[in-house]
């Protein structure tokens, strides 16, 4: 039964995959028609790792910048849905049992944590867009702080640099 359930969400993130290779071939409207049909399937209830990469990338799809700032905020809520999921509540601190043992680590929590920095330089850049300077400069606190736990790769680098570049625009205006 497990080896059929991991087996069904890997043909999810299968088909968010394929979705996200059609945005960057260009064809935003075919990815987001592709991932709505999925977002609907999953459901408020779906797979927070799911739920969180597809609306991450739907963001990216939307014309109108309220409706890609409204995507990356459904983005960060299923991130912080998978963190609050895994953390019992009755400790000591966040994500600690009582007497400050920590509780089991999701399967899937090193893949969101590595995602907080771009969630939060998205919306960074949603605010800015939507001219509203200081929600966007907490927001690239934000992504800076948790930049710091990006490895030193292509991904981390990448990640760093466009922070970087949104904080000089941002000076800049």
């Amino acid at each position: 039964m497990v080896e059929q359930q991991e087996a069904s969400e890997d043909a999810v993130m299968t088909r968010i995959g394929q979705a996200i290779m059609l945005l960057h071939g260009g064809d935003r409207e075919e990815a987001r028609n592709r991932f709505g049909a999925l977002w609907s399937e999953l459901g408020a209830d779906g797979d927070a790792l799911h739920r969180c990469t597809l609306a991450h990338y739907m963001a990216d799809t939307q014309d109108d910048p309220g409706d890609e700032l409204a995507w990356d905020l459904r983005a960060l809520t299923a991130a912080e849905g998978l963190r609050t999921a895994e953390e019992p509540g009755e400790g000591d601190g966040p994500g600690e049992r009582r007497g400050g043992a920590r509780g089991p680590e999701h399967r899937d929590t090193p893949a969101v944590r590595a995602f907080y920095p771009s969630l939060h330089l998205n919306l960074a850049a949603d605010y800015l867009k939507l001219q509203r300077p200081d929600s966007a400069r907490i927001h690239l606190q934000r992504a800076r702080a948790a930049a710091e736990s990006l490895a030193d790769d292509g991904y981390g680098g990448g990640v760093r640099a466009a922070i970087d570049r949104l904080e000089l625009r941002m000076r800049e205006q």
